[in-house]
């Protein structure tokens, strides 16, 4: 498979980003350090290129029918303007895709993951049978500009708008956008701080993310959006989530509406709702320095293995070892004592809340 370029990779090589495949794309890692990036983005603000994200338009007549046919969340009745977060499910309740929808007075749009795009536009064809919609994958037009950090409202400025135009951008609460024709503007991220995501044609891309960096902003790799999001708690899909990992067993059944008629996976989600998992995830939080990777295995105190990290680090914000680990629901009560193989050595710890970092979202 040919590695693809984002609308802004020009822009990163100039800058003299580490780049590395991901998603099928080839990406900035970091710029100027994962640290700096990362702490950029929790005390001013920093802006990330993500316009490998999936963009998908679903139009006609049974398009919200559709849509939450295909959708955990709830969208009938969902006031134009807002935003929601849920998942794609296959019949056994595995995860497909995580995405945002975003409501417009005629149309949604499905805003899904950059691995993801192909499998996620033919599963949206494979079950579109019986609804009156039209599913229009844009991707390839689009270029994203995440704004993010407690200062980004600061800076959004920056994008060119009217001055009215501007003023709803900045009135946008959690989880609302705005669509002025060339850009879409959301109050949305995935940093656990408050901060714009930004769409537009490719061109006007390259032209905002030059005038985020004059005005300056701090160009932020994926290094760091992973470790920002880590923090916050926020899964990542095909680490938290999968085909093999459930909403349920993630502790995401909050974003699955189990009280609508009907989505695909409803009934597998309701049983596992109700008779539990044998695996849930759960946050770990080591007594030692010693960095938790994915892979490595969580035991008990006798040294029997009871599950597996996927997502760890030494959290930048809290100097502290944590993890996102999948284990034996039978161990999954906070404040159990469980330790982490690091290679020969073993490094107690214990179950904590899966959110590590206080979120600073606009309320």
């Amino acid at each position: 498979m040919d590695i693809q370029l984002t609308c802004l990779h020009e822009e990163h090589i100039a800058l003299g980003a580490k780049m590395s495949p991901f998603a099928g794309f080839d990406m900035p890692i970091q710029y100027s350090g994962i640290t700096e990036e990362h702490l950029a983005v929790r005390e001013k603000v920093g802006m990330f290129d993500v316009s490998h994200m999936g963009e998908v338009f679903i139009t006609g007549p049974d398009a919200e029918k559709y849509v939450n046919h295909i959708f955990t969340n709830n969208v009938i009745g969902m006031v134009p303007g807002k935003i929601l977060y849920g998942m794609m499910c296959y019949p056994d309740g595995g995860v497909v895709d995580d995405l945002l929808v975003y409501k417009y007075a005629d149309k949604f749009l499905l805003v899904i993951n950059a691995a993801n795009i192909d499998k996620d536009h033919q599963w949206m064809l494979d079950n579109k049978d019986g609804f009156d919609v039209n599913i229009d994958n844009q991707s390839a037009s689009w270029g994203q500009i995440a704004l993010q950090g407690p200062l980004a409202a600061d800076f959004i400025k920056h994008i060119g708008l009217s001055d009215a135009d501007l003023q709803s951008s900045l009135d946008l609460g959690f989880y609302e956008f705005c669509d002025f024709g060339d850009y879409i503007v959301s109050r949305t991220g995935y940093t656990g701080e408050d901060g714009f995501e930004i769409y537009t044609t490719p061109e006007k891309t390259v032209a905002l993310w030059r005038s985020f960096l004059s005005a300056g902003v701090a160009p932020c790799g994926l290094g760091c959006r992973d470790t920002l999001r880590f923090e916050a708690g926020l899964p990542l899909y095909g680490d938290e989530l999968s085909a093999e990992i459930s909403p349920v067993m993630a502790g995401l059944s909050m974003f699955c509406k189990l009280d609508k008629e009907e989505f695909i996976g409803k009934d597998a989600l309701a049983v596992q709702k109700a008779n539990g998992t044998a695996k849930k995830l759960v946050g770990i939080e080591i007594h030692d320095r010693a960095i938790p990777r994915a892979g490595y295995a969580v035991e008990l105190e006798d040294g029997t293995e009871v599950g597996t990290v996927t997502t760890g680090y030494h959290s930048i914000s809290l100097d502290k070892s944590i993890c996102f680990a999948l284990v034996n629901s039978e161990h999954s009560k906070l404040g159990t004592a469980l330790s982490i193989r690091i290679r020969k050595k073993v490094f107690p710890g214990e179950v904590v809340k899966k959110r590590f970092y206080q979120t600073n979202y606009k309320k």
